[in-house]
């Protein structure tokens, strides 16, 4: 293995695991790269109880002293950029360019999470003579996050910094396909200060998860997957008195109108299918083609041709992975669909055993076909053909997931209409993957999430504390 065998990180210490373990395969070229922990509801309650003997000392520092940790942190997360890429592409398949950018992600949040002492500074009005009120924010104790196999980084730091930096502490479950990562993480943090307890890794599958949900303990979690697997946890989660944000899967749709500048347009959807493999819940799912497209459809193809698999495309998480999407693509071929562009087959050489699709682009497709209803979650782009923006709007909203969808147009009219109307939580004109920057939080509608408010942003405040609201007269 060219990693030693991971162990989970309670109290800033490698702690040592006789159970079950998983071996960890890199998807680029089937290398195995380490084992991992599959960790039981034991090893959850002993990194709870080292979370909460953290937490008093943690909690009683100032906001202002919590953040410079991550002033700290930020400065090695940029001085181990590429190497922490590396590791992203090892263990996920990216590659090293979409590593980076996630790192780059992973940056941004952590120093808006610096920023918490100015936007956590409380409100205070003197409401009748001699009488104040005022408002803190304190937080709420030992909090979780279950994270996915797409962004071994960039999810992490949706709520590490955030979370942390508001006063709780910490445990993550990081996807068992790529703990590596996570793994790495804590080092920094421990190198940049953060005491021990504040931060704990715990290892493993769904049985992690269940303990995690059930765990009396854990003030709140937030999760991060498919839609099947976040209704669960978020049910499992507030059942047991929890705040919960599950942040389910996507159908996102691009909607071309005629007008749409033809290179533009085909770049950036051929980047918003393609990048990440299309492992991301903002990727190009359905491109809604409006009239006619023609040109648009033909320049894409040529994108989507110039996408070469282990070269500017990365690989899928795995073989299951690669075959499921390839039989998407068969079956809607079969259904009736023309495939213009055929990623199916994909060997890249030197890397045999690797898990790649080639870009997919499949034309003619129909509303009710699965490929244009269910989560792919690869390299394909679906087109449907409509004539009028009125049905593509339509068609849009018949979608139980509300993630993101944008529009490709040089009217502003027909931005408006569809800004109006579309109904998810994230909109992109000319903009295929509309991930809002910080501060303006990441969060979608619908089937899209679970709970209330953003994942990221100003909004992550409130999830992250309580309020206490204080009356004075002297």
């Amino acid at each position: 293995m060219k990693y030693d065998p991971l162990t989970n990180r309670i109290g800033g210490e490698h702690v040592p695991f006789d159970g079950e373990h998983l071996d960890v395969v890199s998807p680029v070229d089937g290398t195995p790269l380490s084992c991992v922990p599959l960790s039981t509801a034991a090893e959850v309650d002993r990194a709870v109880s080292v979370a909460q003997d953290a937490y008093e000392a943690w909690s009683a520092c100032t906001v202002k002293e919590r953040s410079q940790v991550f002033y700290r942190y930020r400065e090695l997360l940029q001085r181990h950029a590429n190497e922490l890429a590396d590791l992203i592409r090892s263990e996920n398949g990216k590659t090293h360019g979409e590593g980076r950018a996630e790192v780059a992600k992973a940056i941004e949040i952590t120093e808006f999470a610096c920023s918490l002492p100015q936007l956590t500074a409380g409100e205070v009005m003197e409401v009748s003579a001699g009488v104040e009120c005022r408002v803190e924010h304190v937080p709420i104790g030992v909090v979780a996050s279950i994270t996915p196999f797409n962004f071994p980084s960039m999810v992490p730091h949706w709520t590490i910094p955030i979370a942390i930096c508001l006063g709780n502490t910490f445990i993550l479950k990081p996807s068992e396909k790529v703990p590596l990562t996570a793994d790495r993480t804590a080092d920094l943090l421990q190198e940049a200060g953060l005491p021990a307890g504040v931060f704990n890794v715990v290892h493993g599958d769904r049985t992690a998860v269940e303990a995690i949900c059930d765990h009396q303990k854990i003030a709140a979690l937030t999760f991060v997957g498919s839609t099947p697997i976040a209704k669960q946890v978020y049910v499992r989660a507030t059942a047991n008195l929890k705040r919960a944000l599950a942040m389910g899967g996507a159908k996102n749709h691009l909607i071309v109108l005629p007008d749409a500048d033809v290179e533009q347009t085909a770049v950036n959807v051929t980047a918003s299918m393609a990048g990440c493999a299309g492992q991301r819940c903002m990727a190009a799912a359905t491109m809604i083609a409006v009239g006619e497209v023609q040109a648009i459809i033909d320049s894409i193809c040529d994108e989507s041709r110039q996408t070469i698999p282990g070269e500017n495309l990365g690989a899928v998480i795995s073989h299951e992975a690669k075959e499921r999407i390839e039989a998407y693509i068969t079956e809607a071929e079969r259904a009736g669909a023309t495939v213009l562009v055929d990623g199916r087959g994909a060997v890249v050489p030197g890397c045999e055993e690797g898990s790649y699709v080639g870009p997919t682009v499949i034309d003619n497709v129909r509303p009710d076909m699965r490929i244009a209803q269910e989560e792919v979650f690869g390299p394909v782009l679906a087109i449907v053909r409509v004539q009028q923006l009125d049905e593509a709007i339509e068609l849009e909203n018949a979608s139980p997931f509300g993630n993101a969808a944008a529009i490709y147009t040089q009217s502003g009219d027909a931005a408006r209409s569809f800004i109006d109307a579309a109904s998810v939580g994230m909109l992109g004109v000319n903009v295929g993957v509309p991930v809002p920057r910080e501060p303006f939080g990441f969060g979608g509608w619908n089937e899209s999430r679970f709970g209330a408010g953003d994942i990221t942003g100003t909004s992550a405040i409130g999830f992250w504390t309580q309020s206490k609201k204080i009356t004075t007269r002297w």
